[in-house]
Formats: structure tokens, sequence, C-alpha cells
């Protein structure tokens, strides 16, 4: 175009100047739009929320879960559901909430358990837990305490180890992957031992047999095993944790055992599938930070054996990949595979 034919004033060029940017403002918003919209309109009013839980009713991470999906329907106004789909080593239910819509309303709750199994079932299964699920926040966790039977000569860590490396013991669990079998996994890597894993369906009918003399040993969630220990059934040796529980006060730590590194949790948290925007993640992220945080849900927490350790997304990400290279180690190591 011949500039000659079509003169500009710099008045022109300043309007036009103007209209460019108002343009590319406007891209700029209209590129964003997407999020903020995610952010207020998250969660939709009537909407209704569906927390999948991969293990039984009325155990930890039921519990759990059923008492953080109360408080946020109740903030939300929105009906939270609880969905109970154990099975497959809560692989089924952790596989039908990556397959959700990715909007914010299928909530999963993990625990340790699988942070094992993202290796474990490594390869075996459709779920990538890299990609197919996103963490939202990190809730809570409960020690694992050490027990033995009341009439046993093993009375401290250093018994055990003793007695490890001076007869064959065995040692029940919950199942393959789970913190018992874990547990009881890393002890023998630390300390050089064999203690023989038998895997239960459960663990009440494993203490039912460590009461019986089947067994030698426990490395049990500390709600399973507590009643029992307080009634004089059981005899606690050891509480996997950084500092001694006030309900078994007397009770040494792995750490003042000399096992520092025998610190394990169950923990519990959520996640979302893997698709859900940031936006919402930060939100919802947000939302059981705060709602772990209020003295209701602390102190009900507590009751159950549980330790607050509230974080959000971020935090939460960089704690569930540090768990799923501390036990993949592990696993590698003792040659564990599913069963």
């Amino acid at each position: 175009m011949n500039p000659k034919q079509h003169p500009i004033s710099s008045g022109q060029w300043s309007i036009t100047r103007r209209a460019v940017l108002a343009l590319a403002c406007g891209l700029a918003v209209s590129a964003v739009q997407p999020a903020w919209a995610q952010t207020t309109d998250y969660p939709k009013a009537g909407a209704v929320l569906r927390y999948v839980v991969p293990f039984p009713p009325a155990g930890l991470t039921d519990v759990m879960a059923r008492l953080v999906a109360q408080q946020l329907g109740e903030r939300w106004k929105v009906n939270v559901i609880v969905d109970n789909k154990p099975g497959a080593n809560a692989m089924l239910g952790a596989e039908s909430a990556a397959r959700a819509a990715a909007d914010g309303n299928t909530l999963l709750a993990v625990n340790m358990t699988h942070s094992v199994n993202a290796t474990l079932f490594r390869g075996k299964s459709k779920l990538n837990f890299d990609k197919d699920l996103k963490p939202v926040a990190l809730l809570a966790g409960t020690p694992i305490l050490v027990v033995v039977p009341t009439n046993s000569k093993i009375r401290s860590l250093a018994d055990l180890v003793a007695a490890a490396k001076a007869k064959s013991l065995n040692a029940g669990s919950s199942g393959v992957g789970t913190p018992s079998h874990m547990s009881l996994a890393l002890f023998n890597q630390l300390n050089g031992t064999k203690i023989l894993h038998v895997p239960y369906k459960g663990g009440s009918p494993s203490l039912t047999d460590l009461m019986g003399g089947q067994l030698d040993v426990i490395f049990s969630n500390f709600p399973e095993s507590l009643p029992f220990v307080k009634s004089g059934k059981l005899r606690a040796i050891a509480i996997a944790s950084g500092q001694r529980n006030p309900q078994v006060p007397d009770v040494p730590t792995t750490a003042e055992a000399g096992m520092p590194k025998l610190n394990v949790e169950q923990w519990t948290a959520v996640m979302v599938p893997g698709g859900t925007p940031d936006a919402v993640v930060q939100r919802l992220g947000g939302e059981l930070v705060s709602i772990m945080a209020t003295p209701e849900v602390a102190n009900k927490a507590r009751e159950l054996g549980f330790r607050v350790d509230a974080r959000g997304p971020r935090d939460f990400a960089m704690f569930w990949n540090s768990e799923v290279k501390r036990w993949r180690a592990v696993i590698e190591s003792a040659g564990i595979t599913p069963e």
C-alpha cells in the first residue's frame, strides 16, 4: 500500500495504538477467563461432590473422609457423598476416581498405601499416579505402633532385633503393601533381619492372632492396636514417630530406641482427576486445610488417634513424591510384589 494514498495523522496513529492495546488486553483477559471462571464458579450451586474412598466403611481413611465431607458440605452448601469402593489393594476406587470428569466434583481419599502402589502396580495397572491424579491436600497422619503379645519376652526394639537374629519370627499385617507390611520391610532392611511377613485381610484378624500367640509382632496402625494396649492384652514396645504420644507416654519412639529412620505414619489425603484445573485444585485444597484447622475437626482427629498435618496442593505434592521415592527403595530392595 502506498502511504501517500492513505495518509494517517498522529492523532489517528494514537487511536490505532490504543485500539491495538485494547485488543491485546482483551485477548489476555479471555485467555485467563476459564481459570478465573473455574475459581469463582466452583463449586456450582446445587453441585453434588463424590468423595471416593477405596476402602471399606469404618476404617481410618473412611472415618476421616466422612468427617471432612460433612464439614465441606456444610461450608459450601453442597451435597458431598462418600462412595466406598474397596478392592484390588485400594486401586479399584483410585481408578474409578481417575476416570471421572475433571471438574472438581470427584475427590479421592488416598493414604500411604497409594504411595506404595505407585511402585507396586507400575506397569501392571492402567492408572498412572503421575498423570491421572493430582494432589490436593494432606490431612493427617497416625503413627505405627510396634506391638507384641503381653507374655512375650520381647520388651524393646533391641530385643526384637536380637530375637529375630536368634530364631525365626513372624509378623502379621493387614495385607501386602499396607503400612504395617511396609514398616516391617523397612525394619528388616534397617537391621538385616528376616522376620517373616504374614498378610491378613485387615488389621483386626491379625491382631486377634497376635493376642492368641500365633504371631510374634505387628507394626500396627496406632488406633487399631491402642485399645488392646490400654487393656493390657498387648504390649507396645515402640512408636514409629518423632515424639512420644500422650496416649501412651511410657512407650519410647523409634528414634529413642536408636532407629530414627523407622519413622512411619499412615497418613490420609485427597487427590482429584489429573485434568482438574489448577484454580479448582487451589480452591479445594485451601478449603480442606482450613477445615482441618478448626478446633472441632482437629479435636475429633486427635480423639481418633490422628496427628493433624494439613498441607495444601504444593506441599502435599512434595510430600507425596518423597513418600513414593522412599517406599520404592524399600520395595525394590525387599523384592515385594502385589498379591
